[in-house]
């Protein structure tokens, strides 16, 4: 990895549109991303849970560089039905019931995965962010998503409760498949995980994207500058700014736009997985693959 100073880190990635310099993996992670691609050319195929009209310039690079097969079958998730019984923590199901109380595309669903950590700091910057913006929210804090705290939530938050009753609904976990959905979400706010990217995609819901590490910077990237569905956050929230990003995607002319670009993402991951798509033509050529060997 090259070694840049900090007035090139928002110059472009030439090989890699629409990447930044300040999108790449650290120097730390080269030996293993080296490894990994090593790896990857003795494997007798790849299959991704991509589909070719979201990705169709990183799969064509891919396919030149490999010598070997390349297999975009995704969305997976699109597959196969929600599985409550094997979710990593509880689902809670009053956020469906809140949601059902809500004008249609009028919430935003916040939700950083089962991964991510932050500080105390920035999670108070992101609550009164959500509580300033005026605008309904589900927020899933899980167990341990504040950092050095398996406890910590909003209701420990002076007078947070109070300001946001009736507007706001938080639980622990959601059924986030069934949230993305409901009629009356209108947006995402996400690390953006690629599974969770996915979903988002396949339910025609814009994003606000806070990438926290690894590939999630480079999905925001794509995500706000490539497909032009969601609205990034800098390296770490401030309530002001997120009050601002929050009201662009949910009440502003912008956000509009957006949301008409997703639904024809929605379209196209819908149509992918049919017969005669991409993904199912890309399926059958590994089923077949699969039974030549």
């Amino acid at each position: 990895m090259l070694h840049v100073s900090e007035a090139k880190l928002d110059e472009p990635v030439p090989e890699l549109p629409p990447l930044k310099m300040k999108d790449l993996p650290p120097e730390s992670f080269h030996d293993m991303l080296s490894t990994l691609v090593e790896e990857t050319t003795t494997s007798q195929a790849i299959i991704c849970n991509t589909f070719d009209e979201l990705e169709s310039s990183a799969l064509a690079n891919v396919r030149q560089s490999l010598p070997i097969p390349v297999f975009p079958i995704g969305p997976l998730h699109k597959l196969s039905p929600p599985a409550p019984s094997i979710s990593i923590m509880t689902q809670d199901q009053t956020s469906l019931c809140w949601l059902n109380s809500q004008a249609p595309k009028s919430v935003l669903y916040v939700s950083f995965g089962s991964v991510v950590t932050m500080s105390e700091a920035e999670f108070l910057e992101i609550a009164w962010g959500l509580a300033n913006s005026n605008q309904p929210f589900l927020w899933v804090v899980r167990p341990g998503l504040v950092q050095g705290s398996e406890t910590y939530e909003p209701a420990s938050i002076e007078g947070y409760l109070e300001t946001v009753s009736g507007r706001g609904h938080i639980v622990k976990w959601a059924p986030q498949r069934e949230v993305l959905a409901h009629p009356s979400v209108g947006g995402f706010w996400t690390h953006c995980g690629w599974n969770s990217t996915l979903e988002t995609i396949s339910e025609g819901v814009p994003m606000i994207c806070l990438p926290f590490y690894a590939d999630q910077v480079v999905t925001a990237r794509y995500v706000s500058e490539s497909w032009g569905v969601g609205l990034r956050l800098g390296c770490r929230p401030d309530r002001k700014l997120v009050e601002k990003t929050i009201r662009r995607l949910m009440a502003e002319e912008e956000g509009e736009e957006m949301k008409n670009r997703m639904t024809n993402l929605k379209e196209k991951a819908t149509l992918t997985l049919m017969e005669g798509g991409s993904s199912h033509t890309s399926l059958e050529k590994l089923i077949s693959y699969l039974l030549s060997l």
